[in-house]
């Protein structure tokens, strides 16, 4: 199985660490967009499986504030995702990154929507959102405050400092107080579904804390491409990680199905 080392990408003056998986030059390339608390090393064994599955390359980044990637100062802005979904065109540049499927879980399923809808890339062949949120729901918020009181009074920063070293309160609270600011609830994103042509799949946990089915029935009902959407059992917010054969082999079915391009 392919092996891969996280190395660095600057972009726009930001230096973000970076993870590419080699693959095919006849396949587009499956870029990874991580949740609210990821980063290259949450995705774990997932982009290299996703390689050797599909045969595409695989590129994933940890977003300013993330991982080993540049901080970012707090507090964020409400529109973060929007900002990094009209930006990621740069980051494509930047990587040397063709034609591509966009693989985003949680806010990155989010981010990815935006770019998709937004900035209309047409490198953008499909998108494969997992977990997605278009809008904010009473469900999600009060699982964020869970974990906000596990960042606060349990070892959740502990267990995330391993992964995000310096950046670990600049991660957390950035997603965290974004969320949890009022004026988030009246954040949405259905605006820019109208301008996703390209095919989309949508994968989603059925018992998923931070989210309802009402998000993938809005993403479906608002987007102009193509919509696949697969419930999964026996999940909650993460399906490639916890229901990760039928995640692999549903985004391989997915990209062998996209029209040549």
């Amino acid at each position: 199985m392919e092996t891969a080392k996280p190395t660095r990408l600057e972009v726009g003056g930001t230096s973000l660490e970076t993870l590419t998986v080699p693959g095919s030059p006849e396949m587009p390339t499956l870029v990874l967009g991580h949740e609210g608390l990821g980063c290259v090393a949450l995705w774990r064994d997932f982009p290299v499986r996703l390689a050797a599955r599909t045969g595409c390359a695989v590129f994933a980044w940890s977003r300013p504030g993330y991982g080993n990637s540049s901080p970012r100062p707090l507090p964020w802005p409400l529109d973060y995702m929007q900002q990094e979904g009209l930006a990621l065109p740069a980051l494509l540049d930047a990587a040397g990154i063709g034609d591509c499927v966009l693989v985003g879980h949680s806010d990155g399923a989010s981010i990815a929507l935006v770019a998709a809808g937004g900035a209309r890339d047409p490198r953008i062949r499909g998108l494969v959102v997992m977990a997605p949120h278009v809008f904010a729901e009473e469900t999600g918020l009060d699982s964020i405050r869970a974990a906000r009181e596990a960042y606060v009074h349990g070892d959740l920063r502990q267990r995330l400092q391993k992964y995000h070293g310096d950046n670990v309160d600049c991660a957390f609270k950035g997603w965290s107080e974004s969320w949890l600011n009022p004026d988030f609830l009246h954040w949405n994103l259905e605006c820019w579904l109208s301008g996703i042509q390209a095919p989309m799949l949508q994968i989603q946990g059925r018992e998923d804390q931070y989210g309802t089915v009402a998000q993938l029935d809005a993403i479906a009902r608002g987007s102009a491409g193509p919509v696949s959407t697969h419930m999964l059992e026996d999940c909650r917010h993460a399906p490639h990680a916890e229901q990760t054969e039928i995640t692999l082999a549903l985004i391989s079915t997915f990209v062998d199905g996209l029209a040549p391009g």
